[in-house]
């Protein structure tokens, strides 16, 4: 019989003997990416360039719908970075060569669980970090995915010992804590702290450290980014997650249901993103977020509702982006910018690709009308916007607001984000009256030198967050539209 590994050190050399440690080798470089402020594309590319499969990998995701809905062919990391954005191509990075590392050979039902719960705890953390304008965001997203990492390499490389602890877990009533320590002689949490430290991740080992008991707000982020990735597991309207709302209000300053919408979003990222970045169903182990009700104020009251009784409160289908549909209005918008037909087809390729693609429920096209004073609503498209068509009207004289700030100042805005927030002042009481409050897109359409409108988009009819990928196609159209314009101008 093989003689059994027991105790902590026998464990991380154990361990450090798999190919685990090259793995770490690519996540200690990109995450000192993530720590310079010198950091070049350049460097990227070569920490990526070392793994050809690693390459490969990162430049299929950054093609995928998900960050890239424009479909723009990216060949080279380059050209990934200036479409996509340093930062989620180190994302990318991050993500692949961990999920690759610790997903080879035949992957135990228990490693892929565990891993996909990890994946979807580091999204939430890392959107927490992230509302919070955290600096560590790549930090609190890696030590929340790494958070169980001394369980995911034991089911990912333990063998026969595997097989044993897997065995004692499926006793009903057993002390998964005291099995664990009876069969390795450690706790997994010391042998996530072992091996971070051995592969020279002794940062993110304090930072998983801290989140077991620290309130400072990076900790708290990865913290409960793994209580929300845990509780889900029992549903969504369940008393654990109830119970998490209220932290993570305190956390973001938000409300209780502009709470749950943000772990639900973050919840439908990690879905979008454990499908490409994973060879493996991660997406199969996240809990899903369709079934649920529009109203998320109904959620929040349905303490401990049962699954089925949540199912029937479903009033309709969520809009969902259609690649397809985005696709076509991109190319429908790059004939017209070389042949303009008329302006009646550009307007609705622009906002079919808006609502249809990129899946924004509310989607209007606000134009400079009555000699240029008002801003009235030109095309729309979403439930309860045609009447906006009639009515909508807001004045553009003295009083400064984001509509006219959007576009004097040519530049696209991501409204209730961090990023933002110098300019919440400029969302009037007139624009709330008529839109709702919550985040929101505007963006200029300008011709050549002559000014268009703006146009605007929101998630307003099931409260989900907006995403990185529905901004790079609203900036995207937006600019097209004004392309479009200027073409047919010429041709009169």
């Amino acid at each position: 019989m093989k003689e059994q590994t027991h105790g902590l050190r026998q464990w991380v050399a154990q361990l450090n003997k798999a190919e685990l440690p090259a793995m770490a080798v690519v996540v200690h470089d990109l995450l000192r990416l993530s720590q310079s402020q010198t950091a070049s594309v350049r460097q990227l590319a070569e920490v990526l360039l070392r793994d050809a499969a690693l390459t490969s990998k990162v430049l299929r995701v950054s093609n995928s719908v998900y960050c890239n809905p424009g479909r723009e062919v990216i060949k080279t990391i380059s050209r990934a970075v200036v479409v996509i954005g340093f930062d989620q191509v180190r994302m990318i990075g991050l993500s692949v060569s961990l999920l690759d590392g610790l997903l080879k050979d035949s992957p135990r039902h228990q490693l892929q669980s565990l891993l996909a719960r990890s994946f979807h705890a580091a999204m939430q953390a890392r959107n927490l970090a992230d509302y919070n304008a955290l600096p560590e965001k790549e930090e609190v997203f890696i030590a929340a995915l790494l958070r169980d990492l001394g369980e995911m390499a034991f089911w990912s490389q333990g063998g026969e010992q595997a097989d044993e602890l897997a065995d004692a877990l499926a006793v009903p009533g057993v002390d998964q804590d005291k099995a664990a320590r009876r069969i390795l002689g450690t706790g997994f949490d010391q042998l996530t702290l072992g091996l971070l430290k051995t592969w020279n991740l002794g940062e993110i080992g304090q930072l998983v450290q801290a989140s077991h008991g620290s309130s400072g707000p990076a900790a708290r982020a990865v913290s409960l980014g793994a209580a929300i990735a845990d509780a889900a597991q029992h549903g969504w309207a369940g008393r654990e997650m109830q119970a998490l709302i209220a932290p993570v209000a305190e956390l973001t300053g938000m409300t209780p249901e502009e709470s749950m919408q943000q772990i639900l979003a973050s919840a439908d990222e990690a879905v979008r993103v454990a499908g490409t970045c994973s060879n493996a169903d991660l997406q199969a182990w996240i809990p899903s977020t369709d079934d649920l009700p529009l109203d998320l104020s109904e959620l929040l009251l349905m303490d401990a509702v049962p699954a089925q009784a949540a199912r029937s409160m479903v009033q309709e289908p969520l809009l969902q982006p259609n690649l397809e549909m985005l696709k076509l209005s991109l190319q429908n918008m790059k004939l017209m910018v070389s042949s303009p037909i008329n302006i009646d087809n550009t307007l609705t390729a622009v906002i079919n690709g808006l609502h249809l693609g990129a899946g924004l429920e509310r989607v209007m096209l606000c134009v400079l009308a009555d000699n240029q004073t008002r801003f009235r609503a030109r095309k729309v498209a979403g439930k309860g916007t045609q009447s906006w068509l009639q009515d909508f009207s807001l004045a553009c004289g003295e009083q400064q607001h984001i509509f006219s700030y959007a576009l004097h100042q040519h530049q696209p805005l991501w409204m209730g984000t961090p990023a933002a927030a110098n300019l919440q002042d400029m969302v009037t009481p007139d624009m709330t009256s008529w839109l709702g409050a919550g985040p929101f897109f505007i963006a200029p359409v300008v011709a050549g030198q002559r000014q268009i409108g703006v146009l605007y988009a929101d998630m307003r009819l099931s409260g989900r967050a907006l995403s990185d990928s529905q901004f790079t196609a609203f900036k995207r159209l937006a600019d097209m539209t004004g392309q479009c314009l200027q073409a047919l101008s010429r041709r009169r």
